[in-house]
């Protein structure tokens, strides 16, 4: 499912235009986005929580030369599955 089918869904599902729809699903990304932007954690319970994790400086090899490489500090945005969600896919 693409982003455009996701709000032909929900614009279905909760009897919205596309257009209402799209901006619906446009402001829940724009929300996770910047809460996780300013480091906080987005709990939604029975669905899951996306979090921010910070990954250190290391020095990987470039596999085309194999020449030693610095790879530099970033945080990452993880994603955990809650029990509700993992008992909906099995």
């Amino acid at each position: 499912m693409n982003k455009q089918e996701l709000i032909g869904a929900v614009a279905e599902s909760a009897g919205l235009t596309r257009n209402d729809a799209g901006k619906a699903v446009e402001s829940v990304f724009d929300s996770i986005s910047s809460a996780l932007k300013k480091g906080d954690e987005v709990r939604l319970v029975g669905f899951g929580t996306f979090s921010v994790s910070k990954r250190k400086a290391s020095t990987g090899r470039n596999p085309r030369t194999g020449e030693p490489m610095s790879i530099s500090a970033s945080t990452q945005p993880k994603f955990k599955a809650g029990k509700g969600l993992k008992d909906a896919v099995n």
